[in-house]
Order: structure tokens, then sequence, then C-alpha cells
């Protein structure tokens, strides 16, 4: 009662800071603003603006124009430069700022930035997926890529379709790596956007390999792959101490009508098996297993649509559950898990189909 000093929500990115106060009329509101402004202000701020200041003087004596000024900086905040420092790359950005000073008017180079984008639900991206996502100048994005978060790249960003289906490639990767490089050539900031993870079944390792042979730089944002949020949204702990100790994920995409799989290590106790992509093999995925020494009745699950308001949950085991998912003609992209921590499915599920 006895003060008249209002301590105000504070965004601290020194030397950069933001206070947020409602006058001490709604302290819930001013924490709710900067919560906000906390997820789309990268932390790496302070340090940019820490660099920018100690090359401030320089720029100024190298370029006399004020407005040329103005766009260097726009370009520095919001290119390559700001990535290199957001990366924790300081040195190589001081460097990229020296080289941009020394010939002004050189060609730039573009940058590709390659991103997780989770298993549907637009609300588990990460705080740098959707930086990158409304900077991208064109995207080249998959299948798996729910309309939820394709929907909140730039607006004006041009859109690429390269997804593949299980026998249909219309875009060969090599082809998908070569665009990547050439875009990036023209100077453009380059989306390469995958459902899931981009290291897990997402060739991920592939695209930034020829870009790394191309000398053209990259970021990799990873995502919530397709197991845990799949699995979380089911109700489905991948582990668990009474029913499993370690987790397995597995391709489960035919080839030549055949599983080519260590089937004796997948029948060992304690474990949780996850397939990717099996759908169409899933009669032969539990076949196999019963016939390799799996019991037919091993819990086993489908997950269609996971973390999506389409999801839909088909419980069995390995006996029964591919006529369940046959009769209600599930579509993909589905994951299949099978394990005794599937039998944590009735009691823990939580998000509502």
């Amino acid at each position: 009662e006895l003060c008249s000093v209002i301590f105000p929500s504070i965004v601290d990115r020194s030397p950069v800071q933001i206070a947020i106060s409602s006058a001490g009329t709604a302290p819930v509101l001013a924490r709710m603003l900067r919560t906000r402004l906390e997820s789309s202000i990268p932390a790496g701020y302070g340090k940019l603006a820490a660099m920018a200041g100690k090359y401030r003087d320089h720029v100024k004596r190298k370029i006399n124009d004020g407005l040329s000024r103005k766009a260097f900086w726009e370009e520095v905040f919001e290119g390559d430069i700001a990535e290199l420092v957001y990366a924790e790359k300081l040195d190589e950005a001081e460097s990229r700022i020296q080289q941009k000073l020394a010939n002004p008017a050189s060609k730039k180079l573009g940058e590709v930035y390659l991103v997780g984008g989770g298993p549907g639900d637009p609300d588990l991206l990460t705080f740098r997926a959707l930086r990158l996502m409304q900077k991208a100048d064109i995207v080249l994005y998959d299948r798996l890529v729910s309309k939820e978060v394709l929907a909140l790249v730039r607006r004006d960003a041009e859109l690429i379709y390269v997804g593949k289906t299980a026998g249909e490639h219309p875009v060969t990767q090599d082809n998908i790596n070569e665009k990547l490089a050439e875009y990036a050539l023209q100077g453009k900031r380059v989306l390469r956007l995958k459902g899931g993870d981009p290291f897990i079944f997402g060739r991920g390792g592939e695209e930034i390999s020829h870009l790394a042979e191309r000398g053209i730089p990259f970021q990799v944002v990873p995502g919530i792959t397709a197991a845990s949020g799949c699995a979380s949204y089911a109700g489905i702990p991948l582990t668990h101490r009474d029913y499993a100790q370690s987790v397995r994920f597995i391709t489960g995409h035919l080839k030549d009508n055949s599983l080519d799989l260590n089937w004796q290590d997948l029948v060992s106790p304690n474990q949780t098996l996850v397939f990717y992509m099996g759908l169409s093999g899933l009669e032969s995925i539990c076949r196999e297993l019963i016939r390799r020494g799996k019991a037919p009745e091993t819990p086993a699950a489908l997950i269609e649509k996971g973390t999506t308001v389409n999801q839909r949950v088909f419980i069995g085991d390995l006996r029964t559950l591919p006529d369940k998912v046959r009769e209600a003609s599930a579509k993909a992209p589905t994951l299949i898990i099978v394990g005794d921590v599937v039998k944590l499915h009735e009691k823990l599920s939580w998000f509502k189909q």
C-alpha cells in the first residue's frame, strides 16, 4: 500500500529489453502478453544486438547514405547472418558481416531450412520452426505435412508439393536434393518441410549431405516424431517400468512385397515396437512376429491421423488387429505400436477422437 512503483513484465534479450505494464490494472494480462512475445522473439536477439553494436560505427563509416545503411542492417537482421547468430555460430556471423562490408554488391547466397513439421497438430511445432516457416521464400513440402501446419508458412511463399506414396514417386529424391540446391543458389530462403522429424525415416540426412557437398548453408530443426506424438495422443507410453524398458523405431514399408527385418531381435521381451509406414504391410508384420515366436495375444495398436481431430485408434492384438483395421478402412498416415504398453491405452487415453 505504501508503494507507488509497479514492476512490469520484462522480456529480457539484453541489450534489447521490452517492458509490458498495465499500470497495475491487469497484471495477469501483462504476463500473458509477455509470454506471447517470449515465444516470438528468439533468445539470440541479445547477441545479435550486441554484434550490431560492435560494427555500428564501422558500418557508418563504410556506408555514408542513411537509406543504404538501413537496408544493410535490415538484410543483416532478417537474413543468414542473424540465423548464424541464433545457431551460436558467432565467429562465422562476424566473418559474413565483414565480407558483406568488403563487397556489398556481391551476390547473396540463399539458405535451406530443414524443418520437422511434427505429426499433424500445429501446436506441437517448435518456436524455431514457426520462425523459419515465416521467413521462407519457397517451400517444398511432403505428403505427411498437415494442412493446419502448412497454413502457418508465409502467405506469399511459393509452395511446391514433393510428396511420395507407396509405389508412386512423381518427384524423385535426387530431384528434390537438386531443387533445394538450385533455389538456394538463386539466393532464396528455402524451407524443406517434412512430417514428423526429418532425421527419422525422413531422408533428411541425404538432403543436407547434398547441400554440404555444394557448400550451401542449411539449418536443421527437429520435429516431434510420429512415434512420440501419436503414442502420447493415444495414451500409450512407449516405455514403462512394468512393461517395456526399450523401444524400437522400424520402417514397415514393403519393398518387393517383403519385409527384410531382423525378426529374431524384434521378438525379444520387454520392448515396444513402433512401425512407421506399415499400413499396407500390417498383416505381414503381425504374421511374421507370430511366426518368429511372439505370442498372438501380444497387444497391438494402429493409430490413424494421430494428434489431429481425425485421429482414430484401433486396439487389438497381433491376431485380431489386421481384421479390425481392414473393416474400418483405415487410411494413411498411420503408426503401429506392438507391446504390452498398449494395455495402458484404455486407462490413459485423454485425447478425444
